[in-house]
């Protein structure tokens, strides 16, 4: 397994899985609708014909209504620890 490439300053890199193109898109697309986006690749995901999206958005330019949510909802350090992630 390779290493985790962290992505430049201001960039956010996602993954979304879906069980078809047509969901991933979509999803996608609500994505840039926010962010600025800088690329997407797709991939074929499992037998069952799913796709993987890779898509780099920049998280420095956000859109409405990204703009006006990201002010509103600044939370406190304690607020962003999960108990189930790593």
């Amino acid at each position: 397994m390779k290493p985790l490439e962290v992505p430049s300053a201001g960039h956010a890199e996602v993954r979304i899985v879906a069980a078809s193109p047509e969901v991933s898109r979509t999803v996608a697309e609500v994505l840039r609708r926010c962010f600025a986006s800088v690329e997407q690749r797709s991939y074929p995901e499992g037998s069952e014909g799913g796709t993987r999206l890779h898509l780099t958005v920049d998280t420095t330019r956000p859109a409405e209504p990204a703009r006006s949510w990201l002010v509103t909802s600044q939370s406190s350090e304690d607020d962003r620890k999960q108990t189930d992630e790593v």
